[in-house]
């Protein structure tokens, strides 16, 4: 799973971003791209809405590069961009009323090694899109429960409430789908 803590540019190719330099620019789309539309298709929940947050992101990257300042990490700024154009599409009508092509349910996995990559982004599939945002926000980028309630417009009671109802219900899942109380455990740390 690719992340921003992996990604990292010079600031040789930053300042030659800036100056509009093409294979600049594409070394930093290279760089963070995969963590951009890891994390979009983890809050979104849709690999094609994922692709759009992609794109978004880096319009507004290398757009705004003249404004980035240095005072953080390029990776944490391009992080926040993709978070807040991922939580722009929640927070949008479009989402709630679309619906995918391909809605054919899969069978559900009856094995007890569930609990890997796949297993786990097809249980974070079936929470809700603000639930799904909140429990990778906080479990996965490590934001606080005060920095989701301001991105989201929210209290830090709603974060925190939104996590304890999503991991409980990830629980059930798993136990629902591997009916194994040891699989249980992977979820504890959660």
């Amino acid at each position: 799973m690719a992340g921003f803590r992996t990604c990292q540019v010079g600031p040789e190719v930053v300042a030659s971003a800036r100056k509009g330099e093409r294979s600049a620019q594409q070394a930093i789309y290279q760089e963070y791209s995969a963590a951009v539309f890891t994390l979009a298709a983890r809050i979104v929940g849709r690999h094609e809405v994922a692709e759009e947050v992609l794109q978004d992101t880096f319009v507004e990257v290398l757009s705004k590069l003249g404004s980035f300042r240095g005072e953080a990490p390029l990776g944490a700024w391009i992080r926040r961009i993709a978070v807040n154009k991922s939580l722009m599409y929640l927070r949008s009508g479009w989402h709630r009323y679309s619906r995918p092509l391909d809605i054919i349910a899969e069978p559900r996995s009856t094995n007890a090694d569930l609990v890997d990559e796949s297993g786990v982004a097809q249980m974070l599939a079936q929470l809700s899109p603000t639930a799904r945002a909140v429990v990778w926000l906080h479990d996965v980028e490590g934001y606080t429960h005060s920095e989701i309630g301001t991105m989201m417009g929210k209290s830090i009671s709603f974060s925190k409430s939104q996590l304890a109802r999503a991991h409980s219900r990830l629980r059930d899942l798993l136990l629902t789908q591997t009916g194994d109380m040891p699989c249980m455990q992977a979820l504890n740390n959660f």
